[in-house]
C-alpha cells in the first residue's frame, strides 16, 4: 500500500483552519425568523396560552402552538412537534413565533403567558416502576410504533429487550464468587460546538427545501415526508458542513418546527437557530442510566454467570432512546465470554429532556455498570484487574450475547489490546504510586467493544465522476461532522486507482435530490458502508475506462491495469491512455468518437442482519465488533478529595489504519468526552425537572489545558468484509474511560464508587456514607 496508513491532511483543513468553512448560520439569509417559548416545567397541564401582546409586535407574521399538529417519533410516534395539553420535560416547545427578523420574535416570544399546572414529576429511570408513579403518557397503547418495539400500556416502560444465554441455574451453581452492584447515570449533553439550526422554505410549486445542522438528512427526508404527507420527490435536504454531532444531531428536531413555520407563512423561507441554552434543553440529549450487575465466577476468575437490569433514562419520549437500550442489551457483558447470561433492557420514560445517540450509542454507559462490576470482584478475588479480563476475553469461536458466533475478522484481538495498553501505561509498575501522606496515583483498567445495531437494511451509495482533466470527484450522502471519513473515502480511491490523492475532489456539501442516499452518518459506519460503495463504484468505472482503453489499443480488457491516472497495457506500461483522454470518450485522428462520459456507480447493503427474537434476544444486530482496552491514572487528593487526572491510554483494534493521525486524533476525542462526562458532566434538575445549569459556564466539558497525556495506539486484526480491512473507530475511545476513571478513583479514595460523574463532592459522601455503614 501507498497511501493507507499515512496521515493525509484532511480535505477540509484548509477551510477550517482558516474559518472560511460556511456552516449553516455562517450564510447569508435573508427570510423570517422564528423563536420557541419553551416549558420552565418537567412536567405540567398547559391551561391556558395567551399571545394578545404578542401578536400586537409590528413584524410578528404567525404564532404557532402544538394543537393538531400530528405526533412524531422514530420508534414510537409519540411526541407532538409542539406541545399540546401538556409538558413532559423542561425546555419542551409549547409555541413558535415567526417574525421579520430574530429580535421581533424574540421580544414577542417572551410576551406570550402561559399558565401551567405543575404535575408529579418523574425523575429518574428507577422511578417508574413504583405502583403509584405518575404516567409519562397515558396513551401509550394507542400510539403507532415501529416492527420490534414492544412498549407496556399502562406504564412508564417504552419498551424492553431481553438477552437469554444458556441456562442461569447452571451458572449460579458453577459460581464460587458472587458479586452485585448498582449504578447510576444521569443524563447530560452533546456540548457540540455548532448548535442546531434549519432553514425551510416551501416553494410554491409543493417542492420543501430544508437547509440543517443533520447528521441524517435522508432521514429528515423520509420523516417530514411520512408525518405531514409531503412528496419525498418534492423535499430537498442539503447540509453542509457539520460543527460537531456526536450522535445528537441525528435524531430529527429543528427541521419540524422550520417546516412548520414556513407552512404558517405560506412557504416563506424561515430560520431556527438554537442559542447554547435551547441547544441544551430543548433539543435531544444524553442518556442516563440506572443499572444492577451480579456476577459469577469461579475462585480462580472465571466468568460463569452474569444477570443485568438496565433502566435506560428514555426521556419525554422515546425516539431514538429505544435504540439505545438494545444496543446496550446486545452487548450487555462487555467483551468477555460468558456462557450464561440474563438481561433486561427497558427504555423508561421520565421528564427528562429526551435522548438522543451519543458518542458510543450506549455502550460506554453500559461499560461503566459492567466494568466497574469487574473490578469488585477483582478485588475479591484479589487479582489483578487485567489478568481477570484476560483470561475472560472473548475470543474466534466464542458467542455473543445474541449468539452469533465470532471468528477472528469479526471480532479482533481483545488480548493483544490488553498486552499493549500495559505497556503504554506502564501498568507492571505498580497500580497504585504513594507519593506523600496526601497524595497518591492510582491506574485505573477497563475494556470494550461494540457493534453497530443500525437497520439492518442500511445502505450507502457513491457516485464517481471525471473532470477534463481527469481528475475524480466523489459524491457520497456521508456527513462531514469533523470525522474526516471523506478524506479517507479520497485515500482509498486513491490507494485503488494508485493515483495522487491531490486529483481526487471530494464534495462536502449533501444534497438529498443529487447525491447517492447514506442511511445515516452515524454508528462509525460512515467509512465502512460508503467505503464498500466507494469501491464498487471505482470497479464500474475502471471497467468503463477499460473498455473504451481495449478498443483504441486493440486489447482485451484483462490485458490493462490501471495506475497514476492512466489505463495501460501490462505487458508494456508505455502503452497506454491518459484519463483525461477517456473519461469524456476517445476521440479517433479521424474524428471518430467511441465511449462516452465515465460516471461510476456502487453501492452497499447490509448483509446477514437480522432482527432479535423478542424473547432471547438472539440474532445478528451488526457485522462485527471492534474491541479495546483501556488505563486512566489519576493523582488524588485523599484530604479534599479532588483528583487530576494524569494520563489515558487507549488501544484499540482498528483492523487497518487508514490515517494515522485522523485515527488518533478519533480516539483522543471521544476519550476526552469520555473522561468529561464520566467525572463533571451533567444536567441537575430541581424537584420540578427544571435543568439548572443550561449554560456551559455551569455545565462543564474538559476546557483546552485540562486535558491528561493521551497515549493511543491500535492492533490490526483486518475485517474481511470491510474495504482494506478497516474498523470504524470514531466511538471506541469513549466506550473504557468512564470506567476506568471509575475504577481508579474507586481504589484512590478506597470506596466502591457507583454514580456518574465522578465529582469531589460525591466522592466524599460517598466516604461520609461508608464511615458511618461502619459505626
Amino acid at each position: 500500500m501507498t497511501l493507507l496508513g499515512k496521515s493525509m491532511i484532511r480535505k477540509d483543513a484548509l477551510e477550517k483552519v482558516t474559518g472560511e468553512a460556511k456552516y449553516i448560520h455562517d450564510q447569508s439569509y435573508n427570510g423570517l425568523h422564528a423563536a420557541t417559548v419553551i416549558s420552565p416545567f418537567g412536567h405540567a397541564k398547559i391551561r391556558k396560552i395567551d399571545m394578545k401582546e404578542a401578536k400586537k409586535i409590528p413584524g410578528v407574521r404567525a404564532i404557532i402552538t402544538g394543537e393538531g399538529l400530528p405526533l412524531t417519533g422514530e420508534e414510537i410516534r409519540d411526541r407532538p412537534p409542539i406541545a399540546f395539553d401538556k409538558v413532559r420535560h423542561c425546555g419542551e416547545v409549547v409555541a413558535i413565533v415567526v417574525a421579520d427578523n430574530l429580535l421581533i420574535a424574540k421580544k414577542a416570544a417572551n410576551l406570550i403567558k402561559i399558565a401551567y399546572q405543575p404535575l408529579p414529576v418523574v425523575h429518574s429511570p428507577t422511578e417508574p416502576l413504583r405502583q403509584d408513579a405518575p404516567l409519562v403518557h397515558e396513551k401509550l397503547g394507542s400510539y403507532e410504533k415501529s416492527h420490534m418495539v414492544y412498549p407496556i400500556p399502562g406504564t412508564n416502560i417504552a419498551n424492553l429487550q431481553k438477552i437469554r444465554k444458556g441456562n442461569m441455574e447452571k451458572g449460579w451453581r458453577e459460581s464460587e464468587v458472587i458479586v452485585e452492584a448498582s449504578f447510576s447515570i444521569k443524563p447530560s449533553d452533546h456540548a457540540a460546538m455548532e448548535t442546531r439550526c434549519s432553514t425551510v422554505e416551501i416553494k410554491s410549486d409543493g417542492t420543501v427545501i430544508i437547509s440543517t445542522t443533520s447528521q441524517s438528512p435522508f432521514m429528515v427526508k423520509k420523516l417530514i415526508g411520512r408525518y405531514f404527507h409531503e412528496n419525498p420527490g418534492k423535499i430537498i435536504v442539503n447540509t453542509p458542513l457539520v460543527g460537531g454531532a456526536y450522535g445528537g444531531k441525528a435524531s430529527v428536531h429543528t427541521e419540524l418546527l422550520a417546516y412548520l413555520a414556513s407552512k404558517a407563512v405560506g412557504g416563506k423561507p424561515v430560520k431556527l437557530f438554537y442559542s447554547r441554552e435551547e441547544d441544551m434543553v430543548s433539543a435531544p440529549g444524553h442518556i442516563g442510566l440506572d443499572a444492577k450487575v451480579k456476577l459469577g465466577a469461579t475462585r480462580d476468575g472465571k466468568l460463569t454467570a452474569a444477570e443485568m437490569t438496565f433502566l435506560f433514562d428514555g426521556g419525554a419520549y422515546a425516539d431514538k432512546s429505544i435504540d439505545l437500550s438494545r444496543a446496550a442489551a446486545v452487548d450487555c457483558t462487555g467483551p468477555y465470554n460468558i456462557e450464561n447470561i440474563r438481561c433486561n433492557s427497558y427504555c423508561m420514560y421520565t421528564n427528562h429532556p429526551y435522548p438522543a445517540p451519543f458518542r458510543g450509542f450506549s455502550h460506554s454507559e453500559l461499560l461503566f455498570a459492567f466494568e466497574r462490576t469487574m473490578d469488585i470482584l477483582v478485588q475479591k478475588l484479589q487479582m489483578d484487574p487485567f489478568d481477570l479480563r484476560y483470561l475472560n476475553a472473548i475470543l474466534p469461536g466464542h458467542t455473543t450475547p445474541t449468539q452469533v458466533q465470532l471468528n477472528e475478522s469479526t471480532v479482533g484481538n481483545l488480548r493483544k489490546c490488553i498486552g499493549r495498553v500495559k505497556e503504554l501505561a506502564n501498568w507492571e509498575e505498580g497500580q497504585i504510586t504513594e507519593i506523600d501522606e496526601r497524595y497518591v496515583r492510582v491506574k485505573g483498567a477497563s475494556c470494550g467493544w461494540k457493534t453497530s445495531t443500525i437497520d439492518s437494511n442500511a445502505s450507502s451509495g457513491v457516485v464517481l465522476t471525471f473532470n477534463s482533466d481527469g481528475s475524480v470527484n466523489i459524491i457520497s450522502g456521508v456527513i462531514e461532522i469533523g470525522t474526516a471519513t471523506k478524506t479517507m473515502l479520497a485515500q482509498m480511491l486513491a490507494e485503488r486507482f494508485q493515483m495522487d490523492i491531490h486529483q481526487i475532489h471530494v464534495r462536502m456539501k449533501v444534497d438529498t435530490q443529487t447525491t447517492p442516499e447514506h442511511w445515516k452518518t452515524v454508528a462509525s459506519r460512515g467509512t465502512f458502508m460508503a467505503g464498500r460503495a466507494l469501491m464498487e463504484a471505482a470497479d464500474d468505472a475502471e471497467r468503463q475506462m477499460k473498455e473504451i482503453t481495449s478498443a483504441v489499443l486493440r486489447c482485451t480488457p484483462e490485458d490493462l491495469a490501471v495506475a497514476d491516472s492512466r489505463v495501460f497495457q501490462r505487458s508494456n506500461p508505455r502503452t497506454g491512455l491518459h484519463f483525461k483522454d477517456i473519461v469524456y470518450g476517445y476521440v479517433y485522428p479521424n474524428g471518430n468518437a467511441i465511449g462516452g462520459q465515465i460516471i461510476g456507480r456502487g453501492n452497499y447493503i447490509l448483509r446477514g442482519m437480522t432482527y432479535l427474537d423478542r424473547e432471547t434476544g438472539r440474532g445478528r444486530p451488526g457485522p462485527e465488533w471492534t474491541v479495546c482496552a483501556s488505563v486512566v491514572e489519576v493523582e488524588f487528593d485523599r484530604r479534599d478529595y479532588t483528583y487530576k487526572i494524569i494520563k489515558a491510554c487507549t488501544v484499540v483494534d482498528i483492523g487497518k489504519v487508514l490515517n494515522e493521525k485522523t485515527a488518533k486524533g478519533q480516539v483522543m476525542g471521544a476519550m476526552s468526552m469520555g473522561l468529561a462526562y464520566g467525572g463533571r458532566e451533567t444536567f441537575i434538575f430541581d424537584s420540578f425537572g427544571r435543568v439548572l445549569n443550561p449554560q456551559l459556564r455551569t455545565y462543564r466539558p474538559i476546557y483546552y489545558g485540562e486535558n491528561p497525556e493521551y497515549l493511543v495506539d491500535f492492533i490490526e486484526t483486518p475485517h474481511l468484509e470491510a474495504p482494506y480491512g478497516l474498523r470504524g473507530v470514531g466511538e471506541h475511545g469513549i466506550l473504557g474511560m468512564p470506567a476506568a476513571l471509575g475504577n481508579a478513583l474507586s481504589r484512590a479514595a478506597g470506596v466502591s464508587l457507583y454514580s456518574l460523574p465522578l465529582t469531589p463532592e460525591y466522592i466524599w459522601r460517598a466516604k461520609e456514607e461508608a464511615a458511618n455503614d461502619t459505626i
